[in-house]
């Protein structure tokens, strides 16, 4: 194993310094916590009464304060394909918590929306507070001072990160994530595109876009595809806050099974009064953070969690921004090519070494901290093991040296890219990221009039009009957090697609988010300051020149300087109302920028 990369190196001592004031603060927090906060020695018998009042054949257990009872909080629901397989998880997890000696009970239920649901419909513009939603409903789950540690059962796009804002909170109690894992592939993916594109086009009609997106999400489980669901999994692995080689055993199989199970028992020897006490405070630090930027960057996930994880890095006192990202991404290389940044799926990517070889070999070639706590053992070895079945038992075993297609997965000798998949712009429109590891290099620059709109509603009709049919950059604004909750702009990816394939030169720049989803099409997106905060994309006009350039990494509106001082901001949309969105004003108002986060908890806690 080689020694950690120098600049790897370099990015974390900036963070360390960076976080200095925070972290500390957020330490000692949670080490008064652990000494003096609410447990259950200290409330009273009344207390306790109702506390386990709901349950029969655990309640003498519970009774001795020396027992750990976990605290088992769900995003289950039925609705939600991802989530679908948790239903019976919690009756397994407290049969398993007695083999261990110790006791569970569900602490609560965190929301958890599909944005495959909502995408290009209002309720999008629910879906990252819905973050800040599961974030607060974490902590009142754990409010009630009577769990020594706690699964978070959580897998999708805003779900995770908001499990983790909320349990981070709780930085003295031992957690673990418990994931669900993908559902079997259904057509391939490049097929399902063709198909979406041939319905942009008009020529296919609905009852057959229909019947290729039943075949593609077709059971329970996540989303095949690599998007900010399955980026998850993989960050949380390079975490240490999975069990080892956890992520994409599929949901019904003896291996998933297993897997929560060790999962329970090993919650349990990492308890409160034991000689192995690990804490999710201490588990999540400044190297923790930088291991799931790198593998984030090293499999090209989604650009989602450009914004997820310095929120779920802010909640453990860590500051990381769109800098340390950029310099990261000059040293990892890309290793996986899974769609959208390839033809695979996850399952594809799983059967030829997923997460586990990714992280073998990236520890290998002194691409990762292996000097971190996990819940592992092992510490961050462990996680580039495989885990599988043999005669009935569950265990992990070495990585053959070479990928099992490297068509998929390859090697540190011979990756896809020696740089990882995203880049930072900035310019006189602003600062944005790009996820370039599936975008051709010859359409890494892109210079073009601008079209603008205020709503990808408006940009599908003017695809439908053939008013776009040109080179064309298409700047989509008041898409940020505090114009409307910041949804993803999934529905445009197929029109831009059939444009790119028409011959035109084509680009994406919005202050909203695009998401794993974004492939082909280069997309400037979280552009930030945003329309609503005063951001220069306020003042683009239709016509204007914009240049954008991921080889210099800038953004451009070529326009005379002092002509483009003088400009004035176009009016702001009013703010919709229905489904909800209404209620959420207090969020949108209160929300930091993109790269703090996005969010209205934590700006209004200084955090």
């Amino acid at each position: 194993m080689m020694a950690l990369n120098a600049a790897i190196a370099a990015v974390t001592d900036r963070i360390i310094e960076a976080s200095r004031e925070k972290r500390a603060a957020y330490l000692a927090l949670i080490d008064r916590e652990r000494e003096s906060g609410v447990d259950r020695p200290m409330l009273g018998c009344a207390n306790l009464a109702h506390a386990y009042a709901g349950t029969d054949e655990d309640r003498d257990a519970m009774r001795p304060a020396n027992r750990m009872n976990i605290g088992i909080v769900t995003a289950y629901n039925d609705m939600l394909s991802a989530h679908a397989p948790y239903y019976r998880y919690p009756e397994q997890m407290k049969v398993w918590a007695r083999e261990a000696g110790v006791t569970a009970q569900v602490a609560g239920g965190v929301p958890a929306m599909c944005d495959g649901v909502t995408q290009g419909f209002p309720g999008m513009e629910l879906s990252l507070f819905s973050r800040d939603t599961i974030a607060l409903s974490t902590a009142v789950a754990l409010s009630h001072g009577t769990f020594e540690g706690a699964a978070l059962l959580g897998i999708c796009d805003k779900i995770v990160p908001g499990l983790l804002m909320g349990a981070l909170r709780f930085g003295h109690l031992p957690m673990v994530l418990i994931p669900g894992g993908p559902m079997r592939s259904g057509i391939p993916n490049k097929q399902k595109a063709a198909v979406r594109e041939a319905y942009a086009e008009g020529k296919v009609g609905r009852e057959e876009l229909l019947d290729a997106e039943i075949a593609a999400y077709h059971g329970k489980g996540t989303c095949t595809f690599y998007g900010t669901a399955n980026s998850n999994q993989m960050m949380v692995e390079a975490m240490g806050l999975h069990v080892p080689d956890a992520a994409f055993a599929n949901p019904g199989t003896k291996r998933r099974q297993e897997l929560t199970r060790y999962a329970v028992h090993r919650l349990a020897e990492v308890g409160w009064d034991g000689d192995d006490y690990r804490p999710i405070g201490r588990v999540v630090d400044e190297k923790a953070i930088v291991n799931a930027a790198i593998v984030l960057l090293a499999t090209g996930g989604s650009t989602n969690h450009l914004i997820h994880l310095p929120a779920i890095a802010r909640s453990a006192g860590i500051i990381i921004d769109w800098d340390d990202f950029n310099r990261l991404s000059d040293v990892v290389p890309l290793l996986t090519r899974v769609y959208p940044n390839g033809s695979a799926d996850v399952n594809g990517f799983e059967d030829a070494g997923g997460p586990s070889f990714v992280i073998r070999e990236l520890l290998r070639g002194g691409l990762l901290h292996d000097d971190v706590l996990t819940i592992a053992k092992d510490g961050m070895a462990a996680y580039g093991r495989q885990s599988t079945i043999e005669n009935d038992q569950l265990v992990w075993k070495d990585h053959a040296a070479t990928s099992g297609d490297d068509t998929i997965v390859r090697t540190i000798d011979a990756p896809f890219s020696h740089e990882g998949g995203f880049r930072i712009l900035q310019g006189n429109i602003g600062r944005a990221c790009i996820k370039v590891s599936a975008v051709d290099p010859d359409r890494w620059v892109i210079e073009a009039p601008c079209r603008v709109f205020s709503d990808q509603a408006a940009v599908q009709a003017a695809f439908k009009a053939g008013e776009l049919d040109r080179d064309v950059v298409v700047v989509v604004r008041h898409q940020g957090p505090k114009a409307n909750g910041m949804p993803e702009l999934h529905k445009l990816t197929p029109p831009l697609g059939v444009l790119q394939n028409r011959g035109f030169r084509v680009a994406l720049v919005t202050d909203g988010r695009m998401s794993g989803a974004s492939g082909k099409v280069p997309a400037a997106i979280h552009l930030s300051p945003e329309a609503l905060g005063g951001g220069p994309i306020g003042k683009l006009r239709d016509g204007d020149v914009i240049r954008l350039d991921a080889n210099a990494n800038t953004l451009q509106a070529l326009v005379p300087a002092d002509e483009w001082d003088a400009r004035e901001h176009a009016p702001v949309p009013p703010a919709a109302d229905g489904t909800g969105r209404e209620i959420f004003a207090m969020m949108r108002q209160g929300a930091s920028e993109a790269e703090a986060g996005g969010s209205a908890m934590l700006a209004a806690a200084g955090l």
